[in-house]
């Protein structure tokens, strides 16, 4: 099991309460480039194991990241944690990719950005549990983000809830 305790138990629950934040904001913040982007992963999960106060985007990073203990060890060792090359030919994901998938998609459902998000994953928790829920968002969101980056472009945010009713097995919406 990848995550421990639910993602969004009310709408009014702890993950609506987190501030709205995303990769652009981290970037912008934190600049582009790999390591300073890991950093900020490392920064926030050091913090909070030394038991410091987490500030603004942290506590939402380290909401995820406390879902995520196959990746603890990765993040509790700074030096090794920011090098690691993570190339798919080897089946493994990049943690951090990882982790910000699930910080975007807590972001879009905070926003109920794109319309219908929050619906269809309240349809997909009802069906999958919080996990399968979350992790379908999040695959779609990767394909999404591969099939940009293949293409050149920017992500289309337009794919992502067809995805997601592919993998519930819907039919698409008309229009």
């Amino acid at each position: 099991m990848y995550h421990k305790g639910p993602l969004f138990p009310t709408r009014a629950g702890l993950a609506y309460d987190l501030p709205v934040c995303s990769d652009r904001l981290i970037i912008m913040l934190y600049g582009s480039k790999r390591e300073t982007y890991r950093q900020v992963f490392l920064d926030s999960w050091r913090a909070y194991q030394e038991g410091r106060p987490l500030e603004g985007v942290q506590t939402r990073i380290v909401a995820v990241i406390l879902r995520h203990p196959e990746y603890h060890a990765l993040l509790s060792d700074a030096s090794h944690g920011l090098e690691q090359d993570f190339p798919p030919e080897q089946g493994r994901s990049n943690p951090y990719m990882h982790l910000s998938l699930h910080i975007g998609l807590e972001e879009m459902l905070a926003l109920g950005q794109p319309a219908g998000i929050v619906d269809l994953f309240d349809s997909a928790r009802r069906k999958l549990g919080e996990t399968g829920a979350e992790h379908l968002f999040v695959d779609c969101l990767g394909e999404m983000m591969w099939q940009a980056q293949r293409a050149g472009r920017a992500p289309e945010l337009t794919a992502l809830l067809p995805c997601v009713r592919r993998g519930l097995g819907l039919p698409e919406m008309a229009g």
